[in-house]
């Protein structure tokens, strides 16, 4: 009985202690706040406060915002650990990222984020980007073009807001070591690209997901990008009722041809990525042959 007296005294001071901490611990989190509908303007100072450089203090530290096993400059193998270790913040993941799943909806909203599409907001999420990276000491990060800037009306005012965003990187770059990994196009969360950009059955779509990537690549070069990437998350076909696999394909090469061939001509040094469609071809090519086969 004694104890359980005790536990019930416990339960009933951390009780207490939370009530009265409520706007302590709201200030340590990022609350979700969605009821706050007010737009930001231009966000004031740091975006980040009271969170100092995360520096390398070994093992022993009992700092939760200090590396314990990654030390930057550390040599391994004559080099050093920053460069076996080519760490790059995603911009989808970290700043646009909202908490929301199939099931759910937005948990977690930044305080100089309003949520919205407007340029400001995202000229706030690139210089809190920026601090980010400098605190916490990585010289990477890789983004789609959609991440980092909103989708206007028209393609024409689609790329000037994008131009608007990229020249501001490009200055908040100058004086460091950062520079992205890679950049890429977003081809699969717009509407338009419900049955894939290169394997659309719409010589529209096509055309204009070739644009899309034209302009990426010209951002991702103009910021110093050391790759440029396909992500063909939407590439493909919904049901074997309603695709010509062998029109897909040629599709897909011609677009990657065409890429590449701009690549060159805009003097492009980085690499093309496309692990992921490189994956979906071989994976038609194998289940076109399979159904000629059987068929």
């Amino acid at each position: 009985m004694a104890m359980k007296g005790l536990m019930f005294i416990a339960v009933s001071i951390s009780c207490i202690l939370c009530a009265c901490s409520e706007d302590l611990i709201a200030d340590m989190t990022c609350r979700a706040n969605l009821e706050n509908d007010r737009i930001i303007q231009e966000w004031k100072g740091e975006f980040f406060p009271n969170i100092s450089y995360i520096r390398y203090e070994g093992p022993t530290s009992r700092n939760p915002l200090a590396f314990k096993w990654y030390n930057a400059e550390e040599e391994i193998l004559g080099k050093k650990m920053k460069d076996w270790l080519r760490f790059s913040v995603a911009f989808w993941h970290t700043f646009r990222g909202d908490g929301t799943d199939i099931f759910g909806s937005p948990t977690k909203r930044w305080p100089w984020d309003d949520g919205t599409d407007s340029l400001t907001t995202a000229f706030n999420r690139m210089r809190a980007n920026f601090e980010f990276l400098q605190k916490l000491g990585v010289s990477f990060w890789c983004f789609h073009d959609r991440d980092i800037a909103p989708e206007g009306k028209t393609l024409k005012e689609t790329n000037a807001n994008l131009d608007a965003v990229v020249a501001l990187a490009k200055r908040l770059q100058e004086g460091t070591n950062i520079n992205p990994l890679w950049g890429t196009a977003q081809l699969f969360k717009h509407q338009r690209y419900m049955h894939g950009a290169a394997t659309s059955p719409y010589v529209n779509i096509f055309a204009y997901g070739a644009a899309q990537v034209k302009k990426a690549m010209e951002v991702t070069h103009e910021l110093g990008g050391q790759n440029f990437v396909f992500w063909g998350g939407r590439e493909g076909y919904q049901t074997l009722l309603n695709t010509d696999m062998k029109k897909e394909l040629e599709n897909m090469a011609q677009f990657l041809k065409l890429a590449s061939m701009y690549k060159k001509k805009l003097g492009f040094q980085g690499e093309l990525q496309d692990y992921l469609i490189f994956i979906q071809m071989l994976l038609f090519f194998i289940f076109f042959h399979f159904f000629s086969f059987t068929g």
